[in-house]
Parts: structure tokens; C-alpha cells; sequence
């Protein structure tokens, strides 16, 4: 029996393990499963001819980076080059600059002792202005008078088209319209002088301005909104012969029609996902170290995550409408029907995250699944009653509902009737999870031998046949059943175990009495016969052990859950009945190497759960406490104490994983329960001795001639422990 144990942690460790690696395995593979395509499917790029009609198989609305950025290029090349204001310094340096060149023309016409010829010589070495031949001598054949004249009317048209915007690009344009600002008051002649002479001094004063023009630029692009392309069902993305553009092929990657080219990083991120859900997995089942007991519990609940999650991944691609409908809230109902809302809970948020990864519309489908399951889970409750699966059923529809008005009723992209469409598919979602969880826990519990809240709630009714035998046929047993049943459940909840469960447990737990009621004690009537008197210490130990295998025969066959028959097999683990046992040693001398103690043993197993050995302890206590009567509360501690002392020094308790915290806890409570049923009562003096010793000329007993029964005349013995109350 030691290797026994010592083999089941590290088969719990394997089994553990291998369950984990499958469901990252199935995990990740139902992430990147659906978004790769065969090797022989069509292969398309930017700038290829389609060799065929390209259809869009789903509706889709996305976000298009193509256009997005088409259209902030273009808003951006709509800015035009932004240039300084005209520099009035520059204005300021051409025009001394001017007035130098003058200046020195005029000291070159004062020469009287140099030649014509020497003279225009002398004009050509001018720097700033390059003077012909034949303008050199126009300036020189000037009188003074009018050379004076051409001086003051250059500096004036310089100054004039200096005031203006001159561009470096548009310098020609400016020099070109200086001959339109000269004065019409002067001679042609001289107004082509001045022309001449101002033209060439004209520079640029306004400058491209980089910094200002791209940031202009930059913000056009931020003001361009991000712009949205959708397609229907069945619509052309791209035609026969056409050039497939950038923007189609973003369309055909978003439909899930072409591979992404860096699909390395898809892997990855997807790795990424899967391991961060274990890990996050991993240490919630290390807080909750209680899960790992139910090993068949936490096999179902991977199961069917990973239907739903490859069955989500498989049609939430498929258009938004469909994502919507598909009922992923019945997973969460049906979780928190067979194993509790703390497990429905987290693992719905786990799959959420998972069925939406990657997909358009992310953020709005995980918050849809995950509201609409955790409101389905708060308003399911216990699941005792099956109208609570239609009203979590409607919270979930409303959530949905709520969430598409939320989400799409200020989108520009969405319509009145796309949101009619998305709520209507919510209220779909709603009741196809509701009708899916009902049918699913049924399932679930009679193919793996669960037991659920509506099944309990329906074999708990007093009229259930099975319940009316034990009632008409051994009415102490029932009785005793029913006080069990109230001490096991109070102590269930007080250490979080399943109180229906424990409750419905310990009502079933003796109905094999019911098939031999008059050979347990507490069916006899009191002062009768009782057979165990007339019965060999082993034959009455068989008698009362048989009670076990009867009582499984009779829940096989008025269809009692097997979760239900564990509490009729373990409630006596396999302990020895002591009474007879004992009495089979007295009659062998006192020496118990001459009794074989197997024929007295319950044929067991030990209790396999919390709840079973609630019921073991329960049964216990009851009559130990019934039968030794302690007159207070520390003696029925004590004796409370002692049982459970008992059961676990004989190993009974080896396999229900409660702890010492739990034990106290449920000895606090037994106390506590017993206290109430087992309290001292007044004992009531007899009405006609009263009568007697307290004369009162008011009577208050009945006239002579009637009689009444005295409670206390009448009341039953004391019984105790008997060879027919084990």
C-alpha cells in the first residue's frame, strides 16, 4: 500500500504534464492553424496580374495602412514649400551696393584727362554689373543733369522691387519686371539705363524654410483619420487581368487570402500568447491547490476549452456577424454548473483571449466574450433551477447588445443596420449559450459521472421514490438520514465543499437499510426483539456491512448518479464493525490472533472526497453523541475530537485532502449543530401531583372524568449502541 501512494504523486505529475504540453500544443496550433494557408494555394503579390476573379469570403471591415498613408502623402505633398519673409536687409545692402557702382560711374565720367575709350575700359572693370560696350557709352554721353536723374530713379526701382517677395527660383521673373516699375517720365533712352542698372543688383530676399515646410507636412499626415475599406460577402477585391495594387493585397492578407511574408513573427507572438496563459495557468493552479485533486474535473474543463477555442478560432474568422452568434458563454455556464464559478471565471477569460487574438475587431469581441460569460456566470449561481440558464441567457444577450451600442454607435464605419444585425446576432448568442449549457452539463454528467446542481435539486425532493421506500419502509433510518444530512452540510460549508452535494449524499447513504429495516436499531420498536441477540458475531457483521452493496444496488437501480453511490460506498470506508469484532474476540477468549478481523471490515473504498468524508464524520459524530449523551459542550467536543481522532489514525482520511484547518473547522461546527439538537430539556412534573400539592380554588387540569397522557410517562427509553446500531 505504500508504493501504492508513493506511485500516485508522480502519476498525478505525469498526467498533469502531459495535459499542460496538449494544451499548449492544441493551443498554438489553433492560433496559427487558421491564419495558413495550403503551399498550393495561390500566391499573389503587388504588381501581379490576377489570373482570376478574387472574391471576398467573408464581410470585413478594417483599418487600411495603404490608404491611410496614400492619403497623408498626399496631404502632405498639398502643403506648399514654406519660404522666409523678404529680408529688408539684403534690400538695404543691394542698394548701397548700387549706390557704390553709381558712385564710381560718376567718378568715371569726371575724368577729363582720360579718353572715351579709356573711359568704358574703365566701366567694364565694374564687379556688380557687367556694362556692354554700347551702355557704357549711352551712360557716358549723358549730361550731367540727366545722369543725376537715372541715379535717383535706379535707387527708386531697386527699392521698389526689393520690397517684394523675390524667390531664389523666381529671380529672372523679378529682374524681368523691373523695366514695368521705371518712371514713364523718362526718356526711353534712359528709362533702359535705369532698367539696366537696378536689374543687376536685384538678389533674393525670402529663403525655403525646411523645418517649417516638413512639419506642416507632418501635420497634415496626422489630420488624415485613418481610412476604413470594407467588403461584403462574395464582393470583387480584384478582376481578371487586373493589377493587383497594394491596397488589394492588404486586402486579400486581411481576409486571410495571402500568407504575411514575415511569418516568423506570427509564430512567435503566438508562442509568446500561449506560453503566458500557461504560466498564468500554472500558478493559479498553485494557489488553488485543491483543483488538482478533482484530476477527472480539470481533464474536462481542457477539453472543452479546446473545443471552443478551436471551434472559435475557426468561425470568428468568418465575418462579424458570426462571431457575434457563436455561443463561446456556453462554455462558461456549463464550467460553472459542473465545477463552480472560480473555475468558469478565469478559464473564460484564458479563452477569450485566445478566440480573439489577432483578428479584426479584437478589442470589442474579447470584451463581447468575456462580459457576456462573466455576466452568464454571476447570474447562473448554483444552477439549481433551470429557469436560472434562461435568465443568465438574457444577461448575456443585453451584455452584447450593450456592447455593440457602445462600441459601434459612434463609429462613422458602422450603420443603424449593422447594429441592428449585432444585436440581434447578441440576442441569438444569449439564448444559443443558455440552451447549449443546459445540454451540455447533462451530458457531461452522465457520460463522465458528474453530478449536477438541477440533478441534485431533483433526487433531494422528498417524493422521489427511492427517498418514499426509505421513508415507509425504515422511518428511524430516514430520520437519521435528514439529521446527517443538516450536521454534514452546515460543516461543507463552512470549509467551502459543496453543500448540495454533501447534503444530498448523506440523505442517500443508508438506503440499503431500507431493504432489512428491523435489523438496524433505530427501526425497532423499543422493549422488542432484536434479532443481532440470536446471530454469531460474524453473522451479524455481515448483516450490517451488507447494508453497503444494497444500498448501491438500490441507487443503480432507481438511477441515482454515481457521484451520489461514492457517499453510500465510502460513508464507512473500510473500518471494521467494532462492536461485533469486539464481541468475536470476547467469545474467543480475549484473544484477537484467533479472529480474522477482513469478514468484519467494510468492503469501503476510503472516502475519495471532502464531501465523502464529511458524510463518514457526520454519520460518526451523530451517534456517538447520541448514544453517550455528554452533558456539555466541552464533553461533546471531546467526543467529536476523538471520532475524528480515530478515523484518521486508521487512514480513512488519507485520500479527501482535508487539512487540519478543515478538521477543526468542521468539529467547530459538528459542536455547534449537535449543541442545538441535543440541548438539555425541562423535564415536566405530572399535572395531578401538582394538583394535589398546589390547591387552587381556580382549576387549570381537566374535570374528573377525563385524563391526560403525561410526556414524560410516555416518552421512549434511552437507546444505545446495539449490535443493530453500528
Amino acid at each position: 500500500m505504500s508504493t501504492q501512494q508513493s506511485q500516485r504523486p508522480v502519476k498525478k505529475r505525469v498526467f498533469l504534464s502531459l495535459l499542460f504540453l496538449a494544451m499548449a500544443g492544441i493551443s498554438y496550433i489553433a492560433l496559427v492553424g487558421a491564419q495558413f494557408k495550403p503551399f498550393s494555394s495561390l500566391s499573389y503579390q503587388a504588381g501581379q496580374v490576377a489570373q482570376q476573379d478574387i472574391l471576398a469570403p467573408q464581410d470585413i471591415t478594417y483599418e487600411s495602412s495603404v490608404l491611410t498613408e496614400q492619403q497623408r502623402e498626399a496631404a502632405a505633398r498639398a502643403i506648399q514649400p514654406i519660404y522666409t519673409s523678404p529680408d529688408t536687409d539684403i534690400a538695404r545692402q543691394q542698394l548701397e551696393r548700387l549706390r557704390s557702382s553709381l558712385a564710381f560711374i560718376t567718378s568715371v565720367r569726371s575724368d577729363s584727362h582720360s579718353s572715351q575709350e579709356q573711359m568704358i575700359t574703365d566701366l567694364a572693370a565694374l564687379q556688380d554689373i557687367r556694362l556692354s560696350q554700347e551702355m557704357a557709352g549711352q551712360i557716358l554721353g549723358l549730361n550731367d543733369q540727366r545722369w543725376q536723374t537715372v541715379q535717383q530713379e535706379a535707387i527708386v526701382t531697386l527699392e521698389q522691387i526689393m520690397r517684394t517677395t523675390i524667390r531664389e527660383d523666381r529671380l529672372e521673373n523679378a529682374r524681368e519686371s523691373v523695366p514695368a516699375l521705371v518712371s514713364l517720365s523718362l526718356p526711353e533712352e534712359q528709362a533702359v539705363i535705369v532698367a539696366e542698372l537696378a536689374a543687376a543688383f536685384v538678389a533674393p530676399n525670402s529663403f525655403y524654410n525646411e523645418s517649417q515646410t516638413e512639419a506642416a507636412r507632418q501635420n497634415a499626415r496626422q489630420a488624415v483619420e485613418p481610412v476604413s475599406r470594407s467588403y461584403k460577402a462574395g464582393e470583387t477585391i480584384s478582376q481578371r487581368g487586373q493589377v493587383i495594387s497594394q491596397a488589394d493585397l492588404e486586402a486579400l492578407q486581411k481576409l486571410g487570402l495571402v500568407q504575411p511574408q514575415d511569418t516568423w513573427k506570427l509564430l512567435a507572438s503566438a508562442a509568446a500568447l500561449v506560453a503566458l496563459e500557461m504560466v498564468f495557468l500554472l500558478f493559479y493552479l498553485r494557489r488553488n491547490t485543491r483543483l488538482l485533486i478533482d484530476l477527472r474535473g480539470l481533464l474536462v474543463i481542457a477539453i472543452l476549452f479546446l473545443i471552443f477555442l478551436v471551434a472559435g478560432r475557426s468561425i470568428t474568422n468568418q465575418g462579424l456577424v458570426v462571431a457575434f452568434i457563436f455561443p463561446l458563454a456556453a462554455y462558461s455556464l456549463t464550467i460553472a454548473a459542473l465545477f463552480g464559478q472560480n473555475r468558469a471565471l478565469v478559464t473564460t477569460l484564458l479563452l477569450t483571449i485566445l478566440i480573439t487574438y489577432n483578428l479584426p475587431d479584437a478589442l470589442v469581441l474579447m470584451l463581447y466574450y468575456t462580459l457576456g460569460g462573466f455576466f452568464g456566470v454571476l447570474v447562473l449561481g448554483r444552477a439549481q433551477r433551470i429557469t436560472s440558464f434562461f435568465w443568465a441567457g438574457l444577461v448575456i444577450a443585453g451584455g452584447g447588445a450593450l456592447v455593440v451600442v457602445a462600441y459601434f454607435l459612434n463609429s462613422p464605419t458602422r450603420d443603424w443596420l449593422t447594429i441592428a444585425s449585432l444585436s440581434g446576432a447578441a440576442l441569438i448568442n444569449g439564448i444559443a449559450s443558455a440552451s447549449l449549457a443546459l445540454l451540455l452539463q447533462f451530458l457531461l454528467a452522465q457520460l463522465v459521472g458528474m453530478t449536477t446542481a438541477l440533478q441534485l435539486m431533483e433526487i433531494s425532493r422528498p417524493d422521489h421514490p427511492l427517498l418514499q421506500l426509505l421513508l415507509r419502509a425504515a422511518p428511524g433510518t430516514y430520520q437519521h438520514s435528514l439529521q446527517v444530512a443538516n450536521l454534514a452540510e452546515q460543516a461543507a460549508d463552512e470549509i467551502g465543499a459543496d453543500t448540495l452535494l454533501t447534503r444530498v449524499g448523506a440523505q442517500y447513504h443508508d438506503v440499503g437499510k431500507a431493504l432489512t429495516p428491523m435489523l438496524f436499531i433505530e427501526n425497532q420498536v423499543p422493549g422488542s426483539h432484536n434479532p443481532h441477540e440470536s446471530l454469531t458475531p460474524l453473522e451479524s457483521a455481515q448483516i450490517i456491512i451488507r447494508h453497503i452493496p444494497e444500498g448501491v444496488e438500490l441507487a443503480r437501480k432507481y438511477r441515482i448518479p454515481s457521484r451520489i453511490q461514492d457517499f453510500i460506498r465510502e460513508h464507512h470506508g473500510n473500518m471494521i464493525a467494532r462492536y461485533q469484532y469486539f464481541n468475536a474476540v470476547k467469545a474467543a477468549g480475549g484473544d484477537e490472533s484467533k479472529v480474522d478481523p477482513e469478514p468484519f471490515r467494510y468492503p469501503g473504498p476510503r472516502p475519495q472526497s471532502r464531501e465523502t468524508a464529511i458524510l463518514m464524520l457526520a454519520d460518526g459524530s451523530e451517534a456517538r453523541v447520541r448514544a453517550e449523551r455528554p452533558q456539555n459542550e466541552n464533553e461533546m467536543r471531546e467526543v467529536i475530537k476523538s471520532l475524528i481522532q480515530n478515523r484518521m489514525s486508521s487512514g480513512q482520511l488519507d485520500d479527501t485532502g482535508l487539512t487540519l484547518r478543515d478538521l477543526e473547522a468542521i468539529t467547530h461546527s459538528f459542536v455547534t449543530t449537535l449543541r442545538g439538537i441535543y440541548h438539555p430539556r425541562i423535564e415536566y412534573p405530572k399535572l395531578d401531583r401538582v394538583a394535589d400539592q398546589n390547591p387552587d380554588p381556580t382549576p387549570t387540569v381537566p374535570t374528573p372524568g377525563r385524563h391526560v397522557q403525561d410526556k414524560t410517562a410516555s416518552a421512549q427509553p434511552e437507546r444505545r449502541s446495539t449490535p443493530g446500531n453500528p
